[in-house]
């Protein structure tokens, strides 16, 4: 719903959240269900009613648990069956600085305020291993924003004794504890506070009428951003960008000015704005974000431009470009086949809303947000959280270079007119074990995002795939794939639990970048052989349809499994039944276990 999108109206949507909630669930989109309770130290109400509509807008349907007024704490340290029955998904703990229980006095020796720290240290940490302890969960921690007053005014900074500065010291401890937690995240209501204006975020008025440690009308941005952690923990992100060329990557239409005529580079205030643009969107190549273009242009004015001197972007930025004059959807739809991807997958950056309107109106799900002037573009992206970082991996950083070599594979296939001689001139090399430390937050992060390749759509977060690799009861899998153009990473998990001399299947997925490189095979002859050596006879697996994962409808019977049972929804169990004859279904990957 586009008015959920960055920059909203808050007081529309404030003003019209039942109707908008309302609009949503009718809209027809089928949503994960997650259990998301809030310990608040403040009042939380209408922070939940709101990140509740943000939730459903990226296709997650919340319940809720909602502790007491100022009853954190106690929720977290000490029994709730309340709590424990609901069983949550993710925690999130809104505290504010309205929360610290003592502030130094300018009496106050260093020795007094390092007790006052240590004491808040002591708080929030059994909070947060007690939660994690009893619920294994993720858990969301707002860190503080700085006082609506100065008391020492700019020295409140630097001088140990003011509140500026605690606070400050205070965070610090905070992303220490964030840095060495995997499942723990810190909501950053200091920079947010800053964004809206620290004036009027604190507003004393809301606490002392409303017990609100947030001004009413900044909620939705508070909301927002609580909600793009939740949807990045569950694989809800963007991967990549596609992005226009004439007056969005510079300014100025390069078929009629000519390459030496756009606006770039330093020399003017608009140019060096474009070039700003353009050094933000290569950044995100950092993250693993990859870069598209889809420009209505002939090919050899965008590639000139992209040559630009002052052109901080380069062609080999980008995955796939499309210069051309075809209707840009049709371009954007090419693009995502191309590397994989599904369209939704793909945010769509364009200064022309007409275009913007169009890809929306003809592709379900992709975005294409509204960007402002050239000197907005940043900030409306930015705040937009498309990109949410929440889980990193080493896989991430390679992602650009992986889809590159991609694209080598897809030119080496060209030249081949037997598929199965392309497969072995890929020289490929499968690493097949069980799930290790050193990729459960991958494995993870790739329960998460896989949505084609995904035959039962069960998502995990970090703590449960540790606790599966630790429980003998179930067999794990991971698979790592590497060839002659290089590594990519890890693109297959298989969990499965053990009941009796069954292997009933809860997951199998695999990332689309190595589709048809016969991974699933392999895969395949490694569950077999681990199922064997554990005197497993039979392999269950569940076929459960999505609007995205049809493509694997089909996969259980290519893999020899006999089919016992379908409903009317489509949803389908089958049966492998384990012989001392099998014969491995791989033939082009060497497979190391």
């Amino acid at each position: 719903m586009k008015e959920l999108l960055y920059p909203f109206d808050a007081e529309y949507i404030l003003g019209r959240k039942k109707s908008i909630k309302r609009m949503l669930l009718a809209d027809g989109t089928t949503r994960i269900k997650k259990n998301i309770a809030i310990l608040g130290g403040s009042t939380t109400s209408n922070i939940k009613l709101i990140m509740e509509l943000f939730l459903l807008n990226n296709g997650i349907e919340p319940s809720f648990y909602e502790s007491e007024y100022n009853q954190y704490y106690q929720d977290a340290m000490f029994d709730n069956p309340e709590l424990e029955k609901f069983n949550p998904d993710i925690i999130y703990i809104c505290t504010t600085n309205r929360n610290i229980t003592k502030y130094p006095e300018i009496s106050d020796s260093a020795d007094a305020i390092d007790s006052l720290l240590s004491k808040e240290k002591a708080k929030f940490f059994g909070i947060w291993d007690s939660l994690l302890t009893r619920y294994k969960c993720p858990i969301i921690q707002n860190n503080f924003e700085m006082p609506f007053y100065r008391l020492m005014g700019n020295k409140e900074a630097s001088d140990i004794h003011g509140k500026v500065n605690f606070l400050t010291r205070l965070n610090l401890i905070f992303y220490e504890y964030a840095q060495t937690h995997d499942n723990f995240f810190i909501c950053d209501i200091n920079y947010i506070s800053a964004d809206y204006g620290l004036k009027e975020w604190s507003d004393p008025f809301y606490y002392h009428m409303y017990k609100y440690a947030v001004n009413v009308n900044a909620i939705p941005y508070l909301s927002f951003n609580i909600a793009n952690i939740i949807k990045s923990i569950f694989g809800k992100n963007k991967k990549g960008f596609v992005l226009d060329l004439d007056n969005t990557l510079w300014g100025g239409i390069i078929g009629d000015d000519g390459v030496d005529n756009i606006v770039i580079g330093p020399e003017e205030s608009e140019g060096q704005t474009y070039s700003e643009f353009q050094r933000y969107l290569k950044e995100h190549t950092q993250l693993g974000i990859i870069l598209n273009i889809d420009s209505k242009n002939d090919e050899a004015n965008a590639i000139a431009g992209l040559a630009h001197p002052d052109s901080e972007l380069h062609k080999d930025d980008f995955v796939s470009i499309k210069a051309n004059w075809d209707p840009k959807d049709r371009n954007f739809k090419q693009i995502a086949e191309e590397i994989n991807l599904l369209p939704e997958s793909l945010l769509f950056v364009d200064d022309n809303p007409a275009e913007r309107h169009i890809v929306e109106e003809q592709l379900h799900g992709v975005i294409a947000p509204e960007i402002g002037e050239v000197h907005q573009y940043i900030q409306n992206i930015d705040r937009g959280g498309y990109f949410e970082v929440t889980m990193f991996s080493s896989d991430d950083i390679k992602r650009n270079e992986m889809y590159k070599e991609n694209a080598q594979r897809a030119e080496l296939q060209a030249s081949f007119e037997n598929y199965a001689d392309y497969l072995l001139s890929l020289d490929m090399v499968g690493v097949i074990k069980s799930f290790e430390p050193i990729y459960m937050a991958r494995i993870s992060q790739l329960t998460n995002k896989s949505n084609q390749f995904n035959l039962t759509t069960h998502r995990y977060t970090q703590n449960e795939i540790e606790s599966i690799a630790s429980n003998p009861e179930y067999i794990t899998l991971y698979g790592k794939l590497i060839d002659r153009f290089g590594d990519n990473g890890v693109v297959s998990v298989v969990i499965g639990h053990k009941v009796g001399s069954e292997c009933k299947i809860d997951l199998w997925i695999m990332s689309c970048r190595v589709l048809k490189r016969d991974m699933e095979f392999a895969m395949m002859d490694s569950l077999v052989k681990k199922c064997a050596e554990q005197n497993i006879d039979t392999i269950r697996g569940y076929y459960y349809p999505t609007a995205k994962n049809a493509m694997v409808k089909d996969f259980y019977q290519l893999q020899g499994f006999t089919k016992i049972k379908e409903d009317d929804d489509g949803n389908t169990e089958w049966i492998f039944k384990i012989n001392s004859d099998y014969k491995k279904k791989n033939n082009v990957i060497k497979v190391e276990e």
